[in-house]
């Protein structure tokens, strides 16, 4: 019974960790006052962000980022990008990024399925 119960709590992440393109779209409105995508995408107020999985962390050319942001070494991988958009200031303290992060776990995987599609 034990092993039932832990193998359907598991599969319970497993859903909720896949995400959702679409709605991860409609979320990313939310950052789209900061961030760009698409084929235009320029940093503004804040980096654009078409290929963002597997970038390291401050490299575009069109972005003045803060001194933290710089010397963190990051690459922007799944995880890593989870644990960013959960806890901005935790993953980088001292980053200019004016964002306390995101606590619902299936909005994170929503907006993570979504980056996946940005080239």
């Amino acid at each position: 019974m034990k092993t039932y119960f832990l193998l359907v709590l598991l599969a319970a992440g497993q859903v909720a960790a896949a995400g959702d393109a679409k709605v991860g779209e409609a979320l990313f409105k939310r950052c789209a006052s900061c961030h760009q995508v698409g084929p235009y995408a320029q940093g503004g107020f804040g980096p654009q962000l078409n290929g963002i999985i597997g970038r390291r962390a401050a490299s575009t050319k069109d972005y003045k980022y803060s001194e933290a942001m710089r010397k963190s070494g990051l690459v922007w991988d799944e995880k890593t990008l989870a644990a960013y958009l959960r806890a901005p200031h935790d993953v980088v303290p001292g980053t200019s990024m004016r964002f306390w992060g995101i606590k619902d776990e299936q909005q994170v995987a929503d907006l993570l399925s979504f980056m996946r599609t940005l080239k």
